[in-house]
């Protein structure tokens, strides 16, 4: 299990690496002159300029990507050309509705799907399992900004039961914070839980059908011992696994529902970067969401070779 993990961890250098070269390299991939690009159409040449030593443009690129990798490393990701504040400030004011919008959905998104999964299971090619299974169906084919268009217009418009769009920080109390996320977190959960459903569903099959299974139901215990106890406990590991990869991808799949609830999180952040052209920004973000990428996926592995007893070295 040690060389497995050791493994895992010298693994990910060489991917955070490559993206990090792909990140630098967004900003010298833009068609004309960085500088000219990132300054604005009324920028004058001074302005240009500074921009340009700001960034180390007027270095070679060698040298201007070992001083950004350098500055990354003790975060220091540079200053917007929007705001002038420093591009580490603006992603830390803005995480905290982003991860409470992704941990609010990941409990939504597991309440609702593994026991989903599970009863699919139990009662497979029935009417319950069809009945499931069209629900998973309907949750992959919905875009999200659809559904949460659809959840505001009833919920909000409508019914008049949550806020159309806002975000009430942890200092205003958690009960606010989670009313004001509680519509955009089913809209991401929707989708969500319908990959984790079918998940459960296939591997929860899977255990059903083993010898100790088998042996359990011939002992004469109950269904739910059998299902929870003996079926869902093997069948947990490649759950677990796609529940780490699909939080990973759900931090970073934020962008649509913020600007879709107008929720000032690090994805409401992207879009204006982008709509700002303010590049240094976006490199930030984008390095900010592949390192969580990374690191996520590499927990994911580590629990793998913790709960899966064919690991051990």
């Amino acid at each position: 299990m040690l060389r497995y993990i050791l493994g895992r961890l010298l693994a990910a250098i060489p991917i955070f690496a490559l993206v990090a070269i792909f990140i630098f390299s967004l900003v010298h991939l833009m068609p004309g002159d960085p500088a000219v690009l990132l300054a604005g159409d009324n920028a004058n040449p001074q302005q240009v300029e500074k921009i340009r030593e700001r960034l180390h443009l007027d270095r070679p690129v060698v040298v201007q990507f070992g001083i950004w990798a350098a500055n990354a490393l003790q975060l220091d990701l540079g200053d917007s050309v929007y705001s002038n504040q420093p591009v580490t400030k603006l992603i830390a004011q803005r995480i905290e509705p982003t991860m409470v919008l992704a941990i609010v959905t990941l409990i939504i998104t597991v309440l609702i799907s593994v026991p989903l999964g599970v009863i699919a299971a139990w009662r497979a090619n029935g009417l319950v399992d069809r009945l499931i299974m069209a629900f998973a169906v309907l949750g992959f084919s919905l875009p999200v900004f659809v559904i949460g268009y659809l959840l505001v217009y009833v919920f909000a418009v409508k019914l008049k039961w949550f806020p159309v769009q806002g975000y009430k920080p942890l200092e205003d109390g958690i009960l606010a914070t989670l009313y004001s996320v509680t519509l955009p977190s089913i809209a991401l959960a929707m989708v969500f839980a319908a990959l984790i459903a079918r998940v459960t569903r296939a591997s929860m099959l899977e255990a059903l059908n083993e010898n100790y299974t088998r042996t359990a139901r011939a002992k004469g215990l109950g269904t739910f011992r059998i299902l929870v106890v003996h079926a869902l406990k093997s069948a947990g590991v490649p759950v677990i696994t796609v529940i780490g990869i699909g939080f990973a991808t759900l931090v970073g799949g934020v962008v649509v529902t913020e600007s879709v609830f107008n929720i000032p999180g690090i994805g409401r952040l992207t879009v204006d970067a982008i709509t700002r052209r303010d590049y240094p920004v976006v490199q930030g973000v984008i390095l900010f969401f592949s390192a969580l990428l990374i690191l996520i996926n590499l927990l994911v592995d580590l629990s793998y070779a913790l709960f899966d007893p064919r690991v051990k070295g």
